[in-house]
């Protein structure tokens, strides 16, 4: 899965996606690097949207939850370390 472009929200966006994944202690940089490979896409059971699983080039295990604006574009909605 990869796709030409990541829809971020500005970092000063109090309710953006940039500053929600922030929180959880994720880079953009580790969100773009699980979404250009993920190991697993599913689901999510809480949001029904896609979410992608895999492990970073520093050993973290991630989960992103995003929403597919187009064929070619994905806004990232949480993400999250597993484990």
């Amino acid at each position: 899965m990869r796709y030409f472009a990541i829809l971020w929200d500005l970092e000063d966006e109090p309710d953006g996606n940039t500053r929600h994944i922030a929180e959880h202690g994720i880079t953009r940089d580790e969100v773009e690097e699980v979404l250009e490979k993920p190991f697993i896409i599913s689901i999510s059971r809480t949001t029904g949207q896609p979410i992608a699983f895999s492990e970073t080039n520093t050993g973290r295990y991630i989960a992103i939850v995003y929403q597919e604006v187009d064929s070619d574009t994905v806004r990232p909605i949480t993400a999250y370390e597993i484990g």
